[in-house]
């Protein structure tokens, strides 16, 4: 195929202008920085999501087993049912209150979960997450309680000291509605990395949160770890077909505002970074018609030589086309070795600017992290390939139809 020869000769060979040569170049740096610049936006979001979702999941529950009423009476029995399904590999009862705990003049919101010290590994991470202490530390009618290191340092409370939470479950006196006070001892402290439970939430013994919460026998509900977290949906759907009566969620569920959002920034994202690369793509307009202006001479020998219009366009078409995939192969590679090495690099850029680009109160998480799919890389090359090739096609045509006789006159 002579066509493919002299378009890939035409796309090495030095121009005898140098400014086309400079936007050619623009062109295919401009595709590279785009495609590189969708590449580490997707890992990094994909990453982020992976990561929140692991956090969340560790101290939270695949699904969780509630009645209308939020008290669960004969739990034991909902516990048995929901282990019958072959994808449930653990449950635990809970009992979730809300409170304020107080050392001193400090004072902080918190959401209490009572739990059984024996169960609760069975269905979250607690033992891998503790900084000091341990949470077989939770006894029985002992009040003590296990913190999050953000509201423990709030607090300025550390392990063996005494905090004091209150309960919106009162006493009613002659005197009015007098706050539940109760002293416990904090016997560990838990880093979840995930900041809103490192901040806000407090774990003390099930036995002793019935009490606070005066739930008497009942629970508030039931968690569920399963083998795949991606069956959660499905499974629970299951477990309700055989629990009519009571509600069972799934971890999509209880986030359902951040997940969601998270899949529409994506697609934004995608959409938005996808026009970048567009507008680099169709800077090979520009290139390729000043390359057809130059190259009017070329055409026309070739078309009084025997060359059909066709063969004309392709091999412009060659030329673009080669444009593009140098541009998409570099992108490529840059995107995903800075997506590889994004934990290195931000930390440098940290480091260079002398401030911190993430902080875990605003932003859930402390480092960025990144995840690469092959599949988001693959599309990603095919739609910088497709826009190339379509940029080129109506230089390639306007090629096709230079006249020898016009383009030769004043040879």
């Amino acid at each position: 195929m002579y066509e493919l020869l002299i378009g890939l000769r035409y796309t090495r060979a030095k121009r005898r202008n140098g400014f086309i040569s400079f936007i050619s170049l623009i062109s295919i740096v401009g595709i590279a920085l785009g495609v590189a610049a969708l590449i580490i936006v997707l890992s990094v979001m994909n990453g982020f999501q992976e990561e929140v979702r692991n956090r969340i999941l560790g101290m939270a529950s695949h699904i969780t087993i509630t009645s209308p009423s939020n008290t669960l009476t004969h739990w034991e029995d909902a516990a048995n049912r929901a282990q019958q399904n072959p994808h449930v590999k653990g449950t635990a009862p809970y009992v979730l209150g809300q409170g304020l705990f107080t050392n001193g003049s400090q004072v902080k919101g918190v959401m209490v979960r009572g739990i059984d010290p024996a169960e609760e590994p069975k269905v979250s991470e607690i033992t891998d997450k503790m900084l000091v202490g341990s949470a077989n530390n939770l006894k029985a009618d002992d009040f003590s309680v296990v913190l999050g290191w953000a509201l423990a340092q709030e607090l300025g409370v550390s392990l063996g000291d005494k905090v004091t939470l209150i309960t919106p479950q009162g006493q009613v006196t002659p005197a009015g509605l007098i706050p539940r006070l109760r002293q416990f001892n904090v016997v560990g402290v838990f880093k979840a990395d995930y900041y809103p439970y490192d901040a806000n939430l407090a774990l003390i013994h099930i036995s002793d949160a019935k009490k606070l919460y005066r739930t008497a026998d009942a629970v508030s509900g039931i968690r569920v770890k399963l083998d795949d977290l991606f069956q959660a949906r499905k499974v629970a759907r299951e477990i309700n077909r055989t629990m009519p009566e009571l509600i069972v969620a799934d971890w999509s569920q209880e986030n359902p505002t951040y997940f969601r959002a998270v899949e529409i920034e994506k697609r934004m994202m995608f959409i938005i970074l996808t026009l970048i690369v567009a507008v680099a793509a169709f800077n090979l307009v520009s290139s390729l018609v000043m390359v057809v202006t130059d190259k009017q001479a070329d055409i026309a020998i070739l078309r009084t030589l025997g060359a059909s219009p066709a063969s004309i366009m392709k091999i412009f078409l060659v030329q673009g086309a080669m444009a593009g995939v140098i541009g998409t192969a570099s992108g490529v590679g840059l995107g995903v070795l800075v997506a590889a090495n994004i934990s290195t690099i931000v930390p440098f850029i940290e480091r260079l600017i002398g401030s911190r680009i993430l902080s875990a109160d605003v932003y859930l998480i402390s480092e960025l992290p990144s995840r690469i799919i092959p599949a988001d890389v693959i599309s990603i090359g095919v739609i910088a390939l497709v826009l190339a090739l379509l940029a080129t096609l109506y230089p390639s045509w306007r090629a096709s139809r230079v006249n020898p006789a016009e383009a030769l006159r004043y040879e």
